[in-house]
């Protein structure tokens, strides 16, 4: 055994909002008594979340730079949340890229992309096709997006503006998604959540194992492995530790990253259980391959630049 990862931490997927603005649809539904979403009740994250929050509940974990991924901000409020984000105090490293919402079906999607893409500290554009056959854990708006021409054809501009995608879906849809990272190789793809095992049947997890392993050899694609309590609710490390596993067996740690998703995590784990699982689980690996999905596969996805300050 190697030891326990102690070097500098990259966290490429969290959130922050400010619920006075009521630019948050979900949680406004939420707060409003709406029912439960995937994660199960949310009443414990409807409140604001700032900065300061994040980095107290990351204080422990030498986070030094991390990647903002939109949070569900209005879609009647476009290029907002950028702004927002940029009014900020982000000095610490906390939001230093941004991960930014367009609809890519939209009639405004190039204009809106373009826009984003202007700001140095968007890195990447995300546009939910998780589609479930409950409305409540669904967080798209029809099945089969991804095979949507109109979609597709605003995801082949993110290539030509640097931009990556930040793929969020549940394990039913990857095998639209293996054709759809096929049909864009130029385009850098980022799997979210260890690509949402949801359905922790033995027929859903096997779908989610199969899934993943053929997303896994596909060259453009990356693993975010974050918020896996969303899925076990009644988490050990001995539940996590398979399905981290088998997300690293599938990317390896060149291709994968652990990321907080935090506050959403935080509905089931506390920001130091979630990152002790993770340094428990790669104590095995190698210093270079620890490195890699602690920091340097964020670093390099999301454009960061901060290897070098970092050796």
């Amino acid at each position: 055994m190697t030891g326990r990862y102690d070097g500098p931490v990259i966290d490429p997927h969290h959130h922050l909002w400010d619920l006075s603005l009521r630019r948050h649809p979900w949680l406004e539904k939420a707060r409003g008594g709406g029912g439960e979403m995937v994660y199960g009740g949310l009443a414990p994250i409807l409140r604001d979340y700032g900065v300061e929050d994040y980095r107290r509940d990351a204080a422990n974990q030498n986070v030094v730079a991390t990647v903002h991924v939109e949070a569900g901000w209005s879609d009647a409020h476009p290029l907002e949340e950028s702004r927002w984000l940029g009014g900020l105090d982000r000095s610490s490293g906390i939001a230093k890229r941004y991960v930014a919402r367009v609809p890519l079906d939209s009639p405004d999607a190039a204009r809106l992309i373009e826009a984003e893409a202007a700001n140095p500290n968007v890195a990447g554009i995300r546009d939910i096709v998780s589609w479930h056959p409950e409305p409540g854990k669904s967080f798209a708006p029809r099945p089969h997006r991804m095979a949507d021409p109109v979609w597709r054809a605003g995801l082949g501009r993110l290539s030509r503006h640097g931009l990556v995608f930040d793929l969020m879906l549940y394990p039913w849809q990857m095998d639209e998604a293996v054709e759809l990272v096929r049909a864009f190789p130029e385009l850098l793809f980022v799997l979210n959540h260890g690509g949402s095992p949801a359905d922790r049947t033995a027929e859903g997890m096997a779908l989610w194992r199969s899934g993943l392993r053929a997303l896994g050899r596909e060259p453009n694609v990356r693993l975010k492995i974050s918020d896996l309590v969303a899925y076990d609710n009644d988490w050990t490390p001995e539940s996590l530790g398979p399905v981290i596993s088998h997300c690293l067996d599938c990317f390896g740690p060149a291709r994968a990253m652990f990321a907080s998703d935090f506050p959403v995590a935080g509905l089931h784990a506390t920001f130091d259980a979630v990152y002790a699982v993770f340094r428990d689980l790669a104590a095995p690996l190698s210093p270079d391959e620890q490195r890699a999905i602690f920091f340097t596969t964020a670093d390099e996805a999301y454009r960061l630049g901060m290897g070098e300050r970092h050796v």
